[in-house]
């Protein structure tokens, strides 16, 4: 990020209603929390009222204290966020824009540390690798649950009658997530660091019953047999308990694990050894660590009797920006319970242990003074027999379905099934393929600038002629033209300069790659180029063509629906097959052909060896590969030409330009009959490629 940037951003928030404790929507809530929590105030924030909260007053009074906060219109929002839903943060020069929930709360912690280096606890809050929801709601539970079905379910729950309405399946599947075991990276050092707790405090019991203990060897011994017993019942621990037992070891000897707390946190020590490893990541000031070697008797232990380490926040044992985003929500969940509150907080007792246990950390506290949160004081309910949980029989059998193990056999059954079915793959010769003349475009359009090696950079502009002579004879002036899953902006920095009279908008969720997409845009004077951080769902804009080189698995699918709903042509080329999966929005096969020939267990086949297309792999299994790519490419051709396109499958020309080299174009307006894959799968027995 560049440091001019720092002191210039705004903020857009959307405001759909308030009460008297809260504003709506719920994501608006949670950003507020994060900043508060974090100490935010550079930024200039707006509340975008839609048409029901116009003349609502409420909203200064729940908007923190520390955070100044101007409405807006929808009409006076800057043209790039208008193209995203909210909230979004765009930068001063108005053609970046960050939308989405996950990531414009990952941008306020990277923003808070860049302004501030000594703010390493708020940077722990991305937790390892920094990847906290980082990942799109497709492919990320966690982000699933904080981005969509946690604040959309607390939604649906206060709009409605309290009366009537059962515990929403979130809540109990958000139970049962905090009763998983707990496993981090390097946690074999945190549980060896507990069964030395263990075992130095039953010493010394020892000793003061017999004035004269026995040695640590023997009672590592003793401990390690009363583990699997530990287990059993380690997930309703208080987390009391451990500090009670061994807050003596952890203050003598956990040096190597644990780090002494600044002065808000000193009121940690009676807690448990995983709540005080856990906080010590959070401590605004922190001392170099005192590493220690374990005594030889703890270190024989195996890793597999060790004890477990307890589930203390959402993820596991640390606190991260997970647990920012569900607080809130769990809050007001709680406050919504009135009279049915005793039932049901019996059936999500880890839920209650948690809302208690979050209190605890320092910056939380300051966030729920800050935003006026009235805490409530919940008993640690005993789980009840009585409560009835939801049926979750569909999910269990269509995650039975989309776990069963692949087809035994290899592809060929499945792709004879489908010649018997007169359905095979076939390729329509590329219709226009011409070459760029690198030699006389500028030096940053070429793809070296991305960081590529000479070697691919040479198959990365191959790969681009093929794409950008489709889209050219598409495209008309004035058109807008979208780079979907744009990386570095190979592609969408290409079509920028040669085709001028367009707005391109490059759309990636990888912040890291499109700065250095804006990078090279800056260097070359580009005008007509507008950069989107965000999740392709939060992509709202018009267009009139979409493209995308090489978008991962679902991703390609998740680009033709949005081009097929903006009613938008489409030039893609899939990749990562083998990551197709079922998700909550897509089902494979795509198409009613498809549907009427084949089950989910034996598409998923073709996805596999689809993958099978390396340049390293025997000629043989590379054709079954390819064979494989055009059968799942001619579902999604016919499935798009179920919503009234005409589609065909091309090649990349040359083939060494990819493994993955297959095109999807689609149109709406007709185009030659033969190109239809609708046609093209009639005749296929004479003309299909075959095994």
């Amino acid at each position: 990020m560049k440091k001019g940037s720092l002191h210039d951003e705004c903020l857009y928030l959307e405001l759909s209603h308030c009460s008297e404790d809260r504003i709506f929507p719920l994501h608006t809530s949670i950003v507020f929390f994060l900043m508060s929590y974090c100490d935010t105030t550079s930024m200039k924030v707006f509340l975008v009222p839609n048409k029901d909260a116009a003349d609502c007053p409420l909203w200064q009074k729940r908007v923190p204290a520390n955070i100044p906060v101007a409405l807006l219109s929808e009409q006076e929002l800057p043209p790039v966020v208008r193209i995203c839903r909210l909230p979004a943060v765009v930068e001063s020069d108005g053609n970046f824009c960050r939308a989405g929930l996950a990531v414009v709360l990952r941008h306020i912690i990277q923003r808070t540390y860049d302004i501030d280096s000594s703010r390493k606890d708020v940077l722990e809050l991305l937790g390892f690798k920094k990847t906290c929801l980082k990942a799109c709601a497709e492919v990320s539970q966690w982000t699933k649950l904080c981005e969509i079905s946690i604040p959309l379910a607390v939604g649906n729950f206060i709009r409605k009658s309290i009366e009537h309405q059962g515990i929403p399946p979130e809540m109990l599947h958000l139970e049962n997530k905090l009763g998983e075991p707990v496993h981090i990276h390097n946690d074999d050092k945190i549980r060896r660091q507990k069964l030395r707790q263990r075992t130095r405090n039953k010493n010394n019991n020892t000793k003061k019953a017999s004035n004269g203990g026995a040695g640590c060897s023997d009672e590592v011994s003793d401990v390690t047999k009363d583990l699997n017993e530990e287990k059993k019942d380690s997930k309703n621990e208080e987390p009391t308990q451990e500090g009670s037992e061994g807050g003596a070891g952890c203050s003598a000897e956990g040096a190597d694990v644990t780090k002494d707390l600044s002065e808000e946190n000193k009121d940690t020590e009676g807690l448990s050894l995983e709540l005080r490893t856990a906080l010590s990541k959070l401590a605004v000031e922190q001392i170099p660590v005192v590493s220690s070697r374990e005594q030889p008797s703890i270190r024989k232990v195996k890793t597999s009797d060790l004890p477990p380490l307890e589930h203390l926040f959402a993820e596991g044992l640390f606190f991260t920006l997970t647990d920012i985003v569900l607080f809130p929500c769990l809050h007001y969940f709680f406050v919504s319970l009135e009279d049915c509150q005793e039932h049901i907080l019996q059936a999500l007792p880890l839920l209650c242990r948690w809302y208690q246990r979050v209190q605890e950390v320092p910056g939380v506290k300051k966030a729920i003074v800050r935003c006026d949160i009235q805490l409530l004081n919940l008993p640690a309910p005993v789980p009840s027999s009585s409560v009835l949980f939801p049926s979750s029989v569909d999910n269990k059998d269509k995650k039975m379905e989309t776990m069963d193990p692949y087809f035994r056999g290899g592809p060929r059954p499945t792709m004879t099934k489908l010649e018997e079915n007169g359905i095979s793959a076939r390729f329509i010769p590329h219709p226009c393929c011409s070459s760029q003349d690198w030699s006389n475009l500028p030096v940053a359009v070429n793809p070296i600038e991305g960081m590529l090696s000479p070697e691919r950079a040479v198959r990365k502009q191959q790969q681009l002629d093929n794409i950008i002579s489709i889209v050219t004879k598409l495209a008309k002036p004035g058109d807008t033209i979208v780079d979907f899953c744009s990386g570095g902006g190979h592609l969408g920095i290409v079509l920028a300069h040669t085709l001028s009279s367009c707005q391109v908008i490059l759309v990636e969720n990888k912040e890291e790659s499109l700065e250095r997409a804006k990078d090279r845009c800056d260097s070359l004077g580009l005008q007509n180029v507008w950069f989107l951080q965000a999740n392709l769902d939060y992509f709202t804009g018009s267009f009139e063509i979409g493209v995308a080189l090489h978008a991962c698995g679902v991703a390609t699918d998740m680009v033709i629906d949005h081009c097929i709903m903006a009613q938008a042509a489409f030039v893609v080329c899939p990749c990562c097959y083998g990551f197709i999966q079922n998700t909550v929005k897509y089902t494979f096969p795509r198409s009613q052909r498809f549907k009427s020939v084949l089950s989910c267990k034996e598409h998923m086949v073709l996805c596999r060896f689809a993958d099978q297309t390396a340049v390293q792999l025997p000629a043989e299994r590379r054709l079954i590969g390819k064979n494989c790519m055009g059968l799942v490419d001619l579902d999604r051709a016919l499935a798009a030409e179920d919503h009234g396109y005409t589609v065909y499958v091309t090649s990349m020309e040359p083939d060494s330009c990819s493994p993955k080299n297959n095109l999807i174009v689609g149109t709406r307006e007709q185009l030659n009959a033969s190109t239809s894959m609708h046609n093209v799968t009639k005749d296929n027995n004479q003309t299909a490629n075959t095994t």
